[in-house]
């Protein structure tokens, strides 16, 4: 099989074994890896936004959160009028 998408940092050796290697989780275990990815991406937002201001509440720290995936548009339409800094 020919590859066109290798990431520029991976040998194609590398890029071999990787795809070898999510072929064999199948759809269940890559479906249960991408839930803990963004699991985990959550979890590096939240501690940012935490970072940055550890003066926020939880709810505060939810809604930069919420500010942070949705982009500046979209979150000014689901939430209008609610002035957090991400």
């Amino acid at each position: 099989m020919e590859y066109t998408a290798i990431p520029r940092d991976t040998t194609l050796e590398a890029f071999r074994v990787q795809i070898d290697v999510m072929r064999r989780l199948g759809v269940e275990g890559r479906a249960k890896l991408t839930f803990e990815l963004c699991k985990n991406l959550r979890q590096v937002l939240t501690d940012g936004v935490r970072f940055r201001h550890p003066d926020y509440t939880d709810d505060q720290v939810r809604l930069a959160v919420i500010r942070l995936r949705l982009g500046e548009k979209l979150f000014r339409k689901v939430y209008p009028g609610v002035e957090i800094k991400p």
